[in-house]
């Protein structure tokens, strides 16, 4: 019986300047040697594998596409390299796949064709920033996006708010980047003063901005500018 390839699960860093530090050797040597990848955009894949030096130059490596457009139907195929025995990485855009991102789907496959899922260890915003926020750390929930209708984030944002008052439960969520900016407007207006908010923007880069405040101290102060920095919020009410 032919053995069957593992599926990696690559965590891909946020910034192209970091990645000896955010990533461990063996990591990286791992990745070196994987010649197929499922991505979820090529570009960023091809720039982030060229960073890290792969031993197959660029134009070698096959690369499969797997995101929001990709149908439940065409997901077995990718994985029929893994069935004849190759090892396969897997990379969101940026952080960890299996995320807020496809991956969950095809590593379902996986499990299911006896498939070994092995995830590789890497910077996590999320877990990351929930460590340096001063939030509960014990009981957390991650929530995903926020709807983008303004009518119906503003009412979601009340109903996490109520959710983390009678759960003592730290609430996580994220946005596309160049939304942030009103996402954050729309949480200082509709959230009560007292709930402690956690901004976290380009959790292990150089530039990194994690604080926790009030939504009154917050109100009082200058804002951070959001626009298109990856960022993670994290809200904690009635604490």
């Amino acid at each position: 019986m032919k053995s069957l390839g593992n599926l990696y699960f690559v965590p891909v860093t946020l910034g192209d300047d970091n990645i000896d530090q955010a990533l461990p050797k063996d990591v990286i040597s791992i990745v070196q040697n994987l010649s197929i990848f499922i991505v979820e955009n090529e570009k960023t894949a091809r720039r982030f594998l060229g960073l890290i030096k792969t031993h197959k130059p660029l134009r070698e490596l096959t690369f499969h596409l797997l995101n929001e457009h990709t149908k439940d139907f065409d997901l077995p195929s990718l994985i029929e390299p893994l069935l004849n025995g190759e090892n396969v990485g897997l990379m969101s855009e940026a952080g960890c796949p299996g995320i807020a991102d496809p991956g969950a789907k095809l590593a379902e496959i996986a499990h299911k064709k006896g498939i070994q899922v092995k995830p590789l260890v890497g910077p996590s915003s999320i877990i990351m920033a929930l460590m340096a926020s001063g939030l509960n750390g014990q009981r957390f929930t991650f929530l995903g996006y926020l709807p983008t209708d303004k009518s119906e984030r503003i009412n979601r944002l009340k109903e996490i708010q109520t959710e983390s008052m009678r759960l003592k439960e730290t609430q996580i969520f994220i946005e596309t980047p160049y939304r942030n900016q009103h996402l954050l407007e729309d949480i200082i207006q509709n959230c009560s003063a007292n709930v402690r908010l956690c901004i976290a923007s380009n959790v292990s880069l150089e530039n990194e901005y994690i604080k926790t405040r009030r939504i009154s101290e917050w109100k009082n102060g200058i804002l951070p500018n959001l626009h298109k920095i990856p960022t993670v919020f994290l809200m904690l009410a009635g604490d």
